[in-house]
């Protein structure tokens, strides 16, 4: 089953749930600020999906902006920087969408077909 991280709130979680229920694609939804992905499954996407730690936080937000990570990101190490994203659902980038073996972040509609189309 897939799991999808996102937030009700935010439009591109919209977008990625209407793109995904018009495919059929089934998925469970998970509040990512209530529940932020683990460190580990972030360790995973971050091995595995072809992602820069920067590309896991949501640069635009006001958590992101407000403890200035783009300043502290530089010089975190991989696990400090996958902890405080596994901590605070709102510096997480989202959508996240895994199924234990593929995972996007964030949607993009030719991401989204070639990986769960």
């Amino acid at each position: 089953m897939i799991e999808f991280y996102g937030y009700d709130g935010c439009d591109t979680c919209r977008k990625a749930k209407k793109w995904l229920d018009a495919q059929g694609v089934e998925f469970r939804s998970i509040p990512i600020v209530q529940k932020p992905p683990s460190a580990a499954l972030l360790k995973k996407i971050f091995k595995g999906g072809g992602y820069d730690l920067k590309h896991l936080y949501n640069t635009s937000g006001q958590v992101y902006l407000q403890m200035k990570i783009k300043d502290k990101l530089a010089t975190m190490t991989e696990a400090q920087a996958l902890k405080l994203l596994s901590l605070n659902g709102k510096l997480c980038k989202r959508p996240i969408v895994t199924d234990g073996k593929q995972h996007t972040v964030g949607f993009k509609p030719e991401v989204f077909k070639r990986v769960w189309g």
